[in-house]
């Protein structure tokens, strides 16, 4: 089941991406995140979206979230997407089930361009996007360094607003 995130929610949160921080350069965190400081991201999500992915039991096993791409005034219909998953609930379409749903929640909220920022290789982050409509549109290389190498960050972007409609500004 998709839902927005709750509050209650962070802890969960945490520890699915403590994950990626601690064992893969996915995430580019060397620490990982606190429940606090995930409570203060998520408070100050004004426009963008937060949402979670739960079992049967109503345990979180996913999230994706929206963010800010840049700070900048100009930037403010463009959003930047983070998809996370507990190790063991990859592969069963939960992470197609998020994107489609943010991506609705955003394309909803008058945004214009979504934006994905994958650390590389990731094949199944790329493909991910890729079948959600998302196009490459560039690679900075060795931008992060983790785990003793450099790594690059590939970015893939997909248009919410159909081509001729302009969105007002938020």
């Amino acid at each position: 089941m998709l839902r927005d995130a709750t509050a209650a929610d962070l802890p969960a949160i945490a520890a699915i991406t403590a994950y990626y921080v601690e064992h893969t350069a996915i995430h580019f965190g060397y620490q990982p995140p606190t429940v606090a400081e995930l409570a203060a991201a998520w408070a100050a999500r004004d426009r963008h979206a937060w949402l979670v992915a739960t079992a049967a039991d109503g345990a979180v096993i996913g999230y994706a979230k929206s963010d800010r791409f840049r700070a900048r005034a100009a930037y403010d219909r463009s959003a930047e997407l983070g998809v996370y998953l507990a190790p063991d609930h990859t592969g069963r379409g939960v992470g197609r089930q998020l994107i489609a749903a943010l991506i609705a929640r955003l394309a909803a909220a008058d945004f214009h361009l979504a934006i994905a920022g994958i650390a590389l290789p990731n094949p199944a982050s790329v493909a991910l996007f890729e079948r959600a409509g998302f196009t490459p549109v560039g690679v900075f290389r060795e931008v992060g360094w983790k785990f003793d190498a450099w790594h690059d960050v590939g970015f893939w972007q997909r248009r919410l607003a159909p081509a001729d409609r302009d969105t007002p500004a938020p």
